[in-house]
């Protein structure tokens, strides 16, 4: 897997906006990234970045209804990447702050 497959998309919630000034990143991640492989995705798609930490936790779908008919809203991976003191922060979220 490339780095481009294990980072999917950047997650912007409240949460996620208030942990940017404390240079702690959100992203959804492929199903079957380990902690290793994240840290290391995200070392080279932001080359200027040392990450210190990855917390990670799986999501399942809810169930969703409409009139009779119900399926589930998609499961997903959420990572939370802490960066290192030293290390510069990530221009990409530092815009929506």
């Amino acid at each position: 897997m490339t780095a481009h497959d294990i980072i999917i998309r950047p997650l912007l919630s409240e949460k996620s906006y208030d942990g940017i000034q404390q240079k702690r990143y959100t992203f959804i991640v492929h199903k079957k990234a380990n902690k290793s492989m994240i840290k290391k995705a995200v070392e080279e798609l932001f080359p200027d970045v040392k990450v210190e930490s990855v917390r990670t936790a799986n999501y399942d779908g809810k169930l969703k209804r409409q009139g009779r008919s119900e399926g589930l809203t998609p499961s997903y991976k959420k990572a939370v990447v802490q960066l290192r003191e030293d290390s510069k922060p990530i221009a990409f979220f530092e815009s929506l702050s």
